[in-house]
């Protein structure tokens, strides 16, 4: 007998025996949105999913139509995906369609997603947010956001930013 509890299901009554349903659905679904999965039925944006889950989404690995679909929405061209996730432009170019990037790369495409996935909530626009990510900002030095999201620290920076202009608080 299974009592639902929360996301979770408990069996035969023993309460530190717990099942996940989310893990079933990103290994067994092959059809798997990178921009948002599937979690109990509802699309769930990047930016919202769990460290648990990007981590199933590394273990599955970023493609090159992975990065396609984020490059189109991002309007970026292949020379600014290499600046922003540190890598050279060949290296993003050489995949074939299917190819999965290294479990290196795909963290940084995975960090990089989240990061505009957030953006795209905060602004709830696609196009102001890119535009925002080319415009010098004070609260960055008179940096562009674009400019610091090179490395770990300056996509958290941007993360604090976005979560500043999110509750109205002067940035």
């Amino acid at each position: 007998m299974s009592e639902i509890i929360k996301k979770y299901t408990t069996k035969s009554r023993i309460q530190d025996v717990i099942e996940e349903p989310i893990s079933s659905i990103y290994f067994s679904n092959s059809a798997f949105d990178f921009w948002n999965s599937i979690v109990s039925g509802i699309a769930t944006p990047i930016n919202k999913m769990t460290s648990f889950e990007k981590m199933i989404l590394l273990d599955k690995g970023i493609n090159k139509n992975d990065l396609e679909q984020f490059k189109l929405k991002a309007q970026l061209d292949y020379d600014k995906l290499a600046q922003a996730l540190a890598v050279t432009r060949a290296t993003l170019i050489n995949k074939k369609k299917n190819e999965v990037y290294s479990d290196s790369i795909s963290e940084k495409i995975i960090a990089l997603t989240d990061l505009y996935s957030y953006g795209y909530e905060v602004f709830e626009d696609v196009d102001n947010f890119n535009s925002w990510m080319f415009v010098s900002n004070k609260a960055l030095a008179g940096k562009t956001p674009f400019d610091i999201i090179d490395n770990q620290f300056g996509r958290e920076e941007l993360k604090n930013l976005l979560g500043r202009i999110e509750y109205g608080i002067y940035s």
